[in-house]
């Protein structure tokens, strides 16, 4: 009998002083996409295109500070306002690595509490690249909503 094998996942749980309103306006408004999207304040974000509905596109290219660009993009498979957003993500040199990003948020206490898993990794060393790169980006995005 053949086992499958189950493909590497993160997730990150992390409380942020805003609404859950403001919060998903961070996450799906390109003009605010670019302010926190990146691993650490060096990475600038060049591109950043949202077509926010099941379906639709984005695509964010970042700048690091070497002056690398770095595209990923991918589809919104499911969209509800204020509370869930999941969609695909692969990067512009290994479209065939395609993953899952599930952002969950709910209101605690005047906050959010957001939950971001993300799924369906190549292998484990992509996973643990991608938590490091999740940890700096959603610390960026807490400062950015303080």
């Amino acid at each position: 009998m053949a086992s499958v094998k189950e493909k590497p996942s993160l997730t990150i749980v992390r409380q942020l002083k805003a609404t859950p309103e403001k919060v998903w306006r961070a996450l799906t408004q390109p003009e605010a996409i670019k302010q926190w999207m990146g691993p650490s304040d060096e990475y600038k974000v060049s591109v950043a295109e949202t077509d926010v509905r099941v379906g639709g596109r984005y695509h964010i290219g970042l700048q690091s500070p070497d002056g690398e660009m770095h595209d990923v993009g991918g589809v919104y498979r499911e969209v509800v306002p204020n509370q869930k957003l999941v969609y695909t993500w692969a990067w512009k040199t290994t479209p065939e690595r395609e993953s899952l990003v599930t952002i969950a948020l709910r209101a605690v206490d005047g906050s959010t509490e957001l939950t971001l898993t993300h799924g369906q990794f190549f292998d484990a060393e992509a996973r643990d690249r991608h938590n490091k790169g999740w940890q700096g980006t959603l610390a960026r995005l807490d400062k950015f909503l303080a």
